[in-house]
């Protein structure tokens, strides 16, 4: 513990690592938290900025990690709704802040990637326990049965709901945290293990208890078939695999066998994908919303309608087709791939399609198991969730793939190659 909290660098670079650390320690709270910390590291990072760093702006991993945000500009120059985009575009600015805050920064963000990410879990295995804590409370000041815990009271956003966060980003900041901790039990000695262990089963039943479909579907995907391919040794892989199988059984068989959840996991996900109107907290099914999102896409294919143009166009074809509860709601389109197609187009969901791809590439490059958790999770979540129109999506995205890139070895066979040209060996 006592590396984590003392480092030795310079005051400059633990200035920094205490701000990144306070700003993974706050994402699972309020979101005020997290931007007066960006808006610290902002303020750090100009006041150390020196002219040298000043060239690691422009260059094609800053060009990835702010793709999305530049397009998003772009975008306002053929759209009706310039106000609500300029809005949208200002919940977005942490794409384009922390990329270039990264640049300014003098530290090794490889060195200490692991110890940041620690806290992140550390925050959110005390929030799962400050839940349930809560939770239990209610239970016995009531004098509800304990079985109540597993009841829809206590289910999804009824189970997030004292500390103010959307159960599905809360999801995926504790995931995220699951695969830190898969890495530490990897890598640690025994006593370290016991502990990442009993942290390990906390998230995952907060997993199971917030009950996001996306991040638990994207989480047993990447136990059981992404992670054993970045083990090298045979017996751990093994061991590995097996472990996975066992609780993506245990966790199936409880769904299964748990009305509450059943109905969560099972029944609302058959009955999204249909057009009957749901008895729930689910507006109308997501299906019903897609198939109009797909009709405005039709209409301007190519490049969209425009930065800030989806809630008002889905809104007038919801108040057409009689879709009265997310009309009153002003849903999006929960999906973030359609928000791109109805915003930017195929243009704007092929430069979303690239910057994954090259994440992929990256974690791949770098062996980065954590990085491909990260992707999958941005992946799987983005069918069922407007991912960066939230702003605990938007600082997931950004943070975290902005730390992934930076603490390892992008693009290294691209300037192998540009270096190979430019001494004449090709």
């Amino acid at each position: 513990m006592k590396k984590l909290l003392i480092i030795n660098d310079t005051l400059e670079n633990k200035i920094t690592y205490y701000h990144l650390v306070a700003f993974v320690s706050f994402l699972p709270f309020d979101r005020l938290y997290s931007e007066l910390t960006l808006i610290s590291l902002l303020l750090h990072s100009i006041i150390h900025v020196k002219k040298e760093r000043l060239r690691n702006l422009f260059t094609v991993q800053n060009g990835l990690l702010t793709a999305i945000f530049l397009l998003g500009v772009i975008a306002l120059a053929w759209s009706d709704d310039k106000s609500q985009g300029i809005k949208d575009l200002q919940r977005q600015l942490a794409i384009l802040l922390l990329p270039v805050i990264f640049s300014l920064l003098e530290i090794n963000f490889a060195r200490y990637k692991k110890n940041i990410l620690l806290f992140l879990a550390v925050s959110c295995t005390l929030t799962i326990l400050f839940l349930y804590t809560d939770a239990f409370r209610i239970i016995l000041f009531y004098d509800m049965p304990l079985r109540s815990i597993l009841s829809i009271s206590f289910i999804n956003h009824n189970f997030s709901e004292p500390v103010g966060i959307h159960a599905t980003y809360l999801s995926l900041y504790s995931a995220l945290s699951l695969s830190v901790l898969i890495q530490y039990i990897i890598e640690e000695k025994k006593f370290a293990r016991l502990c990442m262990g009993l942290m390990m089963l906390i998230l995952l039943a907060g997993l199971v208890q917030l009950a996001s479909k996306a991040v638990l579907i994207s989480v047993l995907f990447y136990c059981c078939v992404i992670l054993p391919f970045f083990i090298k040794r045979g017996i751990l892989r093994k061991r590995i695999i097996m472990a996975s199988l066992t609780v993506s059984v245990l966790v199936i068989f409880s769904i299964i066998h748990i009305d509450t959840l059943k109905r969560r996991y099972i029944e609302t996900f058959r009955e999204d994908l249909t057009n009957t109107t749901l008895d729930n907290e689910i507006a109308e099914p997501r299906l019903s919303r897609w198939k109009i999102a797909l009709q405005l896409v039709g209409k301007s294919p190519a490049w969209g309608h425009g930065s800030g143009s989806e809630k008002r166009l889905l809104n007038e074809k919801y108040f057409e087709n009689k879709l009265y509860q997310s009309y009153l709601l002003e849903l999006n389109a929960h999906n973030q791939y359609l928000s791109f197609l109805i915003k930017t187009g195929i243009l704007g969901s092929f430069v979303f399609l690239v910057v994954l791809i090259a994440g992929i590439g990256v974690a791949l490059q770098n062996k980065d198991s954590i990085f491909a958790c990260f992707l999958i999770l941005v992946i799987f979540v983005s069918f069922s969730e407007n991912i960066l129109d939230v702003n605990k999506g938007i600082f997931f995205y950004a943070f975290f793939f902005t730390l992934f890139m930076y603490s390892g070895k992008p693009f290294a066979g691209i300037k192998r190659f540009t270096n190979e040209i430019r001494t004449g060996s090709r």
